[in-house]
């Protein structure tokens, strides 16, 4: 096939030949008899190529195109031959062919640098000649890019060449496959033989379980005959159920009746009992109040008959000062103290009633109200937020810190604010609980830690353990 569609580029009078004039000489004159006057002779038309030799030109113009001086090498072709190599062939296979059809002086410059390429090859093809063992795909592009005398003749023998062997190679395919057939032909009945025979077998398998069935088939029938008749039985006796689970739906129903008659007289005469109570309840709480205020104004006149005075050392001082090792017994009275709540407001309330005693772990509130200040600001902070409270409420205070041993120079605390450290061997937990103890049964402590083990320990001796969040909140508003 040719290159391009066939078209008269007048490559008659351009076309090299052996002996011809070189690229940049003057082609030699015209014959002496012919006439100024003489036509041109008609151009020949372009042979058709075969496939492998139209893509082998493409090829070898492809190679030698970026090395062609710039101003050589046509319009069209300058961004082609910019490609990378293994893009140039393929993507510009279109251009290329049509330059060389229709441009014989980029076809006579590509043929040059081809040749020189070619070595003893191209100087064979441009002879007229190819050696029996080239290549007659390569023999065919060189003779048609050199066109020798004789060109044509050669595309046509290298067609002829890659026709042949294109014919033996689908021979020999056809014969492989023929091979290819014939075995497995061979194959496939070997296979059906040994499945005729695996089928034999299964059938007289087959047939020795049929009878099997066949058997099985008459004993079931029998059963079944035996089971319908049995299931006749059944379904008469479940009918005869049936019935007397009527009745006896009937007597529960009736039963059901009656227990709800009995259950809504009943409920009257327990609204009438709770009447009668909540009276009864109420005489018995007018009665305790006239007890309750008897008692009071007993203590009142046991007080003024004692001549008791005022205190001036709590409980918590004498724990202070001996920080003893023996452990104070819990109160018969003790639990009923105990809260569990964690309500911030909770604290307000717990420190309006008479005579609290507010017991603070220390570390424990400012780690998690003020941790990014240092350990002395931290204590300086909370005990003059506990002395405004000590103020404002005017209860007992006592705030306790872990580690007496490395405290020096403590500025003197706050009034109503009693300040310890716990000793060595001793953690500020156990400090805690021991001032808890020491409290006498019916006043109201108040411990504010975020610990579980502390608060768990001083609810059982009737404390109301509060979190430190509370605390924190309360110092925040103060």
């Amino acid at each position: 096939m040719p290159l391009t569609e066939p078209h008269d580029d007048r490559f008659s009078a351009e076309e090299p030949v052996v002996g011809g004039p070189e690229i940049g000489e003057t082609p030699p004159d015209p014959p002496a008899d012919a006439g100024p006057d003489a036509p041109a002779a008609a151009p020949e038309p372009e042979p058709v190529l075969p496939e492998p030799v139209r893509q082998r030109i493409v090829t070898l113009t492809a190679t030698v195109l970026p090395g062609l001086p710039a101003d050589e090498v046509p319009v069209p072709l300058r961004r082609v031959a910019k490609f990378a190599p293994n893009r140039r062939a393929r993507l510009g296979a279109a251009a290329i062919a049509a330059q060389l059809t229709a441009d014989p002086l980029f076809r006579q410059r590509v043929t040059a640098r081809v040749l020189a390429d070619a070595g003893d090859l191209g100087a064979a093809v441009v002879e007229g000649t190819a050696p029996a063992a080239a290549d007659p795909v390569e023999v065919a592009a060189l003779a048609y890019l050199a066109r020798p005398r004789g060109w044509r003749e050669l595309i046509e023998a290298s067609g002829a060449a890659v026709r042949a062997e294109a014919d033996s190679a689908v021979v020999a395919e056809l014969v492989r496959e023929a091979e290819q057939r014939a075995g497995r032909a061979e194959h496939d009945r070997a296979v059906a033989r040994v499945e005729a025979e695996k089928l034999r077998d299964e059938l007289a398998r087959v047939r020795e379980e049929l009878g099997q069935l066949r058997e099985e088939a008459r004993q079931l029938a029998r059963t079944l005959r035996e089971t319908q008749a049995r299931e006749r039985k059944a379904s008469e006796m479940l009918a005869t159920e049936r019935g007397r689970a009527a009745r006896a739906v009937a007597d529960a129903d009736a039963e059901l009746r009656r227990a709800r008659a009995r259950l809504a007289e009943a409920e009257a005469a327990a609204g009438l009992a709770r009447a009668s109570a909540k009276e009864a309840r109420s005489v018995d709480d007018a009665k305790l109040w006239l007890l309750l205020e008897t008692i009071g104004q007993a203590a009142v006149g046991l007080r003024r008959e004692l001549a008791l005075e005022p205190v001036d050392r709590m409980p918590a001082d004498f724990v202070a000062d001996a920080f003893a090792d023996q452990s104070a017994t819990t109160q018969a009275g003790a639990a009923t103290r105990a809260r569990d709540t964690d309500d911030p407001a909770r604290l307000d309330q717990l420190l309006a009633l008479p005579k609290a005693h507010l017991v603070v772990d220390g570390y424990n509130v400012t780690k998690r109200g003020f941790g990014e200040m240092s350990l002395e600001q931290q204590r300086k902070r909370l005990i003059s937020g506990l002395g405004g409270i000590a103020a404002q409420t005017g209860d007992e205070v006592t705030v306790v810190f872990d580690g007496a041993e490395r405290i020096h120079g403590l500025p003197p605390a706050p009034r109503g604010v009693r300040v310890l450290f716990s000793r060595k061997g001793e953690t500020a937990d156990e400090l805690i609980r021991r001032l808890v103890r020491a409290e006498p049964a019916g006043r109201p402590v108040v411990v504010v830690s975020s610990d579980r083990e502390v608060a768990d320990g001083v609810r059982r001796h009737g404390a109301y353990p509060l979190g430190a969040d509370s605390l924190v909140r309360r110092l925040a508003r103060s």
